[in-house]
């Protein structure tokens, strides 16, 4: 494989692409599309609080987040303290939350690199105090009610005693209230409405914080009187609806493509890949596609899943190997080395989506995207023209 350079901007997407075994392509187009459909769909006068945790669900975060930014996001959110550190290194200028647990030793770094934590803890909100007071800085915290998903977060009561203490101390600001639905993405999500009772007790009772936030994806599309001052959207930004969720018309942002790196002929009666767990009924040749499990390619869709070759539907045979699978191209006139395969996306008039691919996995398509490695390389295109380019490794 011929690594591609990080200096290819500019270059067609087919010269980048044409010595590559595998990559992630990720339209830019589509991301900044996605951003302006959802400001749309939530209305006037709400952020888009853009999460971009988990290297931007795989999309590759020191590009996407960048993107995100140009595109007219407000805010970002990720999980970890390293995350947020990341996208300032990035470039990112637009204010960063960070919505999971950070230790006391984070708030000078958090602070010089003007972060914002999720307090949880007096003595988390004590260090940020006496960091921005050492600093000459006012630093703003975030506190999460846990309402009732029982992840991160404090109790009702404990969180507003939290927020009043915090917000005693020097150079704090509590600028925002936060909670998480439970089941944003069920079919059934009428516990958002408990949840939402139980929130509203703590807004009730914390007046003079004047920032709230408590949708995902799923619950800011599905309940509009859960958006508040501000949405976080992750997936839908990505150009993937959550499940039993219709709205904006989004449009993909990621595929996953590679180049078919040998074309076999498979006798009637052999089998392919380890176990031989498929077996030709006639004469048949099989692709080797370079994508594994090694890359996020899940064990579990070899004799499942299908993949796009010439624009054709074709079978995975055998089991996902390590750093590669077969497919039947039989039906493929042509079908050679070197010859695109999509695992996701678009080819032509075909298209195979992440939810499929997710449900034939048994998951859920965050975590397809999430799972996808480093060493498929990212490449970042606009019309078939290249931006970015991340090396795999």
């Amino acid at each position: 494989m011929v690594r591609p350079s990080a200096t290819a901007a500019g270059e067609s997407l087919s010269s980048v692409t044409a010595g590559l075994n595998s990559w992630l392509e990720v339209d830019l187009d589509a991301v900044t599309a996605n951003v302006a459909a959802i400001r749309d769909y939530i209305g006037p006068g709400i952020e888009i609080i853009a999460v971009v945790k988990a290297n931007a669900y795989g999309a590759g975060s020191e590009v996407f987040a960048p993107a995100l930014e140009a595109a007219g996001v407000d805010r970002f959110a990720v999980v970890w303290v390293q995350e947020a550190v990341a996208l300032r290194r990035a470039g990112v200028t637009k204010p960063i939350l960070v919505l999971g647990h950070a230790f006391p030793g984070d708030a000078v770094s958090s602070l010089q690199n003007d972060i914002m934590l999720t307090c949880h803890s007096r003595s988390l909100a004590e260090a940020v105090s006496v960091a921005a007071v050492a600093a000459g800085k006012t630093a703003r915290i975030h506190v999460k009610v846990d309402t009732g998903l029982h992840r991160f977060g404090v109790p009702l009561d404990e969180a507003v005693t939290l927020a009043e203490y915090a917000r005693g101390l020097p150079g704090v600001v509590v600028e925002g209230l936060t909670t998480h639905m439970a089941n944003a993405d069920e079919e059934d999500d009428t516990f958002a409405e408990l949840q939402h009772e139980r929130f509203r007790e703590a807004v009730r009772r914390l007046p003079w914080i004047a920032y709230r936030h408590t949708a995902n994806s799923a619950t800011a599309i599905r309940r509009g009187e859960l958006r508040y001052e501000g949405v976080r959207m992750g997936l839908a930004l990505h150009g993937v609806l959550p499940a039993h969720t219709g709205g904006p018309a989004v449009t993909p942002a990621l595929s996953l493509k590679a180049r078919l790196a040998r074309v076999a002929d498979v006798a009637p009666g052999e089998g392919v890949s380890y176990g031989l767990t498929w077996k030709a009924a006639n004469h048949a040749k099989v692709g080797l596609v370079p994508v594994g499990y090694a890359d996020g390619w899940r064990r579990s869709l070899g004799n499942t899943a299908s993949v796009l070759v010439h624009g054709q539907r074709v079978a995975m045979v055998g089991r996902v190997c390590m750093d590669q699978f077969l497919c039947d191209v039989t039906t493929v006139p042509g079908a050679a080395e070197g010859d695109e395969v999509v695992l996701f996306g678009k080819q032509g008039d075909a298209e195979i989506s992440i939810d499929e691919v997710a449900r034939l996995a048994g998951t859920i398509s965050w975590d397809i995207m999430a799972s996808l490695q480093a060493r498929l390389p990212r490449i970042y295109q606009r019309k078939g023209v290249v931006e970015r380019v991340i090396a795999g490794g």
